[in-house]
């Protein structure tokens, strides 16, 4: 029987309940969080939903073997994770840097977690417990397989090995832990647990192997960049839980790591079963003396209304671990969690999101999914939208209106994100009408990400067209509205695919915008993702062209620049970057140009001939980002 508290985090908190052992230890990189948002707290919650005994060790220290041993050992075995996020995404910037905060951290503390995680506190449980150890959540699945690690330079081995776990359990959980959980608790074997979807075992031979695709052996992908883009595009077509065939990938004559078909997304009610367990929906309260956790204040009055995502960019890992089969909530489940909002005493009238991977996917992107599956080798939404997609936002406009008819609700924003490709491609604008006219505050951000379509193309996104009639449709409806609302656009800097020709090209769309982003996103090459293989291998795996990739940090800090051309502290990169494009052109008085050249003595031109002491823009009527997008918006 389930208990509306915290699972036990400690001895004391395992006597309360009257238990001598857990059946299950989870290990996790994040502070201890009981919320549906964490996935800690969903597959923890859903095997005791099974009626498995589960304990919590949150952060424990990796320097002190003790640390992992406070609650026993586990009857049935130890569940590892490095978090919500990749522990070295977390860690680093895209510069390499290291993090000041950490938002899963008491407090936003940095340092509670060690790198790579999952692997550390793997190999301490192997010190001291020989009960099965089940890795998952995004480190371990974006990790299956040999994969490219930015911070160490290298392809690594599949995350199974270096861990020296038995098993993964990859993507959306709750099928594959609950089926491990059960062979387990039934005494079969972890070294015969092979036949789960959704899970990566390995092998000492193929003799039960069946069906099998063979992909490349780890040492010829260590010898050949162009073999790891092809062996990477296989495992992309396979990730597809109706369609994917079982992976093999070698390491020596006797070792084999299997990856298993991904598990099948999960039905409405299995989804809505999943988020009417009993969370406590907060932080554990022994983190309140540190001033708690950071992250929750991004999610406490937010709603998830489905996963997976048929957007398929380049950039994204969503592919390889929700999958592109889009899975709902029923609006009753929904409005029920919403209602639970309304009576937090912190509510204030606003729940800040109603969405997902892609706020307004609400159904498979076809009819055909749930019984074939995504097609494997087509994309729903690029380089156009299929014939076969089912462009309809009807279900989201339904759901929106209920919630926004709760009593205490006063606004209920969409802040996941919206595919605005796929907004247009609804025959009518009723969707755009509702959320221009109740769920936007002042600024809508969307993500184009670059505007030209060389980058667009590599980055799977629509062409740059697509954009500019989403903007005039955009401004069309508030203006029918009589609403002063804007678009801040979200670009990315130094895609593969992207020159300092497409960098500037950029730059002159922001000019003739008069917008300067305060932040600019620089391309992060995270594991299991296209654009990542592009920027390892210089092949876009899907076609098999090279690609121009800017690695050098110098050139990606010029891309960056030119994005904050009018900053004075990127002149030098910018007057540098203008130089070796060929684009000379662009230092000058005119109104065209990015930015003035330096006089004789060293210093930047002034007006009448004066030096100012710093790079001046064009002289011209100074713009808000509000006549900025309203202008734009009629190009």
């Amino acid at each position: 029987m389930m208990n509306r508290d915290f699972l036990p985090i400690s001895r004391s908190d395992m006597e309360k309940r009257g238990w001598d052992a857990c059946d299950f230890v989870y290990i996790t990189g994040d502070a201890y969080v009981d919320h549906p948002s964490f996935g800690h707290a969903i597959i923890s919650r859903v095997l005791e939903s099974r009626g498995y005994r589960v304990g919590i060790i949150p952060q424990p220290d990796w320097k002190n073997p003790e640390s992992i041993r406070i609650l026993g050992e586990p009857r049935l075995g130890w569940l590892v994770s490095a978090g919500n996020m990749d522990s070295m995404v977390n860690h680093y910037s895209v510069s390499k840097k290291r993090r000041a905060k950490d938002s899963y951290t008491p407090g936003g503390e940095m340092g509670k977690r060690p790198d790579y995680a999952t692997v550390v506190y793997c190999n301490l449980i192997k010190t001291w417990s020989k009960k099965p150890v089940i890795i998952g959540g995004i480190e371990a699945s974006l990790r299956r397989l040999a994969h490219y690690d930015y911070w160490s330079g290298k392809l690594k081995r599949s995350i199974l090995l270096d861990s020296q776990a038995d098993i993964i359990s990859y993507g959306m959980g709750e099928r594959s832990v609950v089926e491990i959980a059960d062979a387990l608790a039934g005494g079969i074997d972890v070294a015969d647990i092979t036949f789960v979807d959704g899970t990566v075992y390995k092998a000492s031979s193929l003799d039960s192997v069946y069906d099998e695709v063979r992909l490349p052996s780890y040492r010829e992908l260590l010898a050949d960049k162009k073999v790891y883009a092809q062996s990477f595009y296989t495992q992309y077509v396979n990730t597809d839980p109706f369609s994917g065939k079982r992976l093999v990938e070698p390491y020596g004559d006797s070792l084999f790591v299997i990856q298993n078909p991904a598990a099948r997304p999960l039905s409405q009610q299995e989804m809505d079963d999943v988020y009417a367990l009993p969370y406590m929906r907060t932080y554990h309260p022994v983190y309140e003396e540190a001033g708690g956790i950071p992250a929750i204040s991004e999610v406490k009055f937010s709603l998830i209304s489905n996963r997976g995502c048929f957007g398929g960019c380049s950039f994204c890992a969503l592919t390889f671990h929700q999958g592109r089969i889009v899975q709902t909530r029923s609006h009753e489940s929904i409005v029920e969690e919403a209602k639970l909002l309304t009576e937090d005493p912190d509510f204030k009238g606003y729940i800040h999101d109603v969405g997902g991977p892609t706020a307004n996917f609400r159904h498979p992107a076809c009819g055909k999914q749930l019984q074939y599956g995504a097609c494997p080798e087509k994309q729903c939404l690029f380089p156009e939208p299929c014939r076969n997609l089912n462009a309809d936002h009807s279900d989201y406009i339904s759901l929106l209106k209920k919630l926004r008819d709760i009593p205490r609700v006063k606004k209920v924003f969409i802040r996941s994100g919206i595919r605005f490709d796929y907004l247009l491609a609804e025959k009518d604008k009723s969707f755009l009408r509702e959320l221009c006219q109740y769920h936007v505050s002042g600024q809508l951000k969307v993500a184009p990400e670059h505007i030209s379509d060389n980058v667009l193309k590599r980055m799977g996104k629509p062409q740059n067209r697509v954009y500019r009639q989403f903007m005039d449709e955009y401004r069309k409806m508030n203006e029918k509205l009589g609403l002063k609302q804007y678009l801040v656009p979200y670009l990315m800097s130094s895609h593969p695919g992207s020159t300092l020709r497409e960098a500037v090209e950029l730059a002159e769309y922001l000019r003739d915008l008069g917008y300067m982003p305060e932040q600019v996103q620089d391309f992060y090459p995270t594991p299991s993702t296209l654009s990542t293989c592009m920027y390892y291998t210089g092949y876009d795996p899907r076609t098999m062209e090279q690609v121009y990739v800017p690695v050098s940090p110098h050139e990606k800090a010029m891309q960056r620049a030119l994005i904050q051309y009018r900053n004075p502290k990127n002149y030098d990169l910018v007057r540098e970057a203008l130089t070796r494009a060929g684009r000379t052109d662009l230092i000058g008085f005119d109104k065209k140009c990015l930015i003035r050249p330096r006089t004789a003595g060293g210093r930047f031109g002034g007006k009448a001939g004066q030096s100012s002491g710093k790079p001046e823009r064009p002289v011209r009527k100074k713009k808000t980002i509000r006549n900025v997008h309203k202008k734009a918006g009629k190009g």
